[in-house]
């Protein structure tokens, strides 16, 4: 069997015949029109992401499979907690709370991606990208997360493979994201305030003394490189070594 294959990326539910897809399709000799809806069917759950689609083409038959890349984990976990980015200091800010139903749906998402001999240990490597994240489960750390489910709390929406989440239930979401968003800033502002202080109480010290002082005080590194003085240039040091 011969077979040819179009690779394109998309975004989800929403391929068209337009370029890149349709041109390439077209000498291929298959239904275009059918194989945009198929894709877009199997793509709905990536919309607004974009997605790696491979049509694999008999050039006998003209029948046709589609296989779907499937974004990171850590992109998904973003649309579902509806993030920009993830915490840049994930250990000590969290930046949303996602139900289990957001980490099942994920889990199930990337299903033949992850490593887990079932969709509970799949649901467990979900959970572990959420900690690097700073993103909560169901209200709790990552660790905490992992004892849940290893203690079978939710075994039951597990096994039912339950993603759908009510009005209600969307709405706490959105309204801990803010509250944890909020927390996140706060705590950005004292220790950006506290490493200031600390750059200023230094002085004319070398710069790998401060960085070494701001680190040993636990200050982030994205906040470290905020505050760090401006090296001088080679011309501004030559001129304060002839003053």
């Amino acid at each position: 069997m011969a077979t040819e294959s179009v690779e394109v990326l998309i975004e989800g539910g929403k391929a068209t015949a337009a370029p890149p897809l349709g041109p390439a399709l077209g000498p291929m000799g298959v239904n275009i029109g059918q194989v945009v809806a198929d894709i877009n069917k199997k793509t709905q759950e990536f919309k607004g992401m974009q997605v790696p689609v491979t049509v694999t083409i008999d050039t006998e038959t003209k029948s046709y499979t589609i296989s779907i890349g499937t974004p990171p984990a850590s992109a998904l976990i973003k649309k579902e907690a509806k993030l920009q980015k993830g915490a840049s200091n994930p250990l000590l800010d969290k930046v949303a709370d996602l139900p289990i139903e957001s980490i099942i749906k994920i889990a199930i998402m990337k299903e033949d991606a992850l490593l887990g001999k079932d969709l509970t240990m799949k649901v467990r490597e979900i959970i572990g990208t959420c900690q690097s994240m700073g993103v909560l489960v169901e209200g709790m750390p990552a660790q905490g997360a992992l004892k849940a489910v290893a203690e079978g709390k939710f075994d039951k929406k597990i096994a039912g493979r339950k993603t759908e989440l009510s009005a209600e239930d969307q709405a706490a979401m959105a309204e801990e994201k803010e509250r944890l968003q909020q927390e996140a800033e706060e705590r950005r502002d004292e220790l950006l305030e506290q490493a200031q202080g600390i750059v200023s109480s230094m002085g004319d010290a070398e710069s790998g003394e401060i960085k070494a002082k701001l680190t040993e005080a636990n200050i982030p590194p994205t906040i470290i490189d905020e505050v760090m003085p401006d090296e001088p240039t080679a011309a501004e040091k030559a001129i304060t070594e002839n003053l």
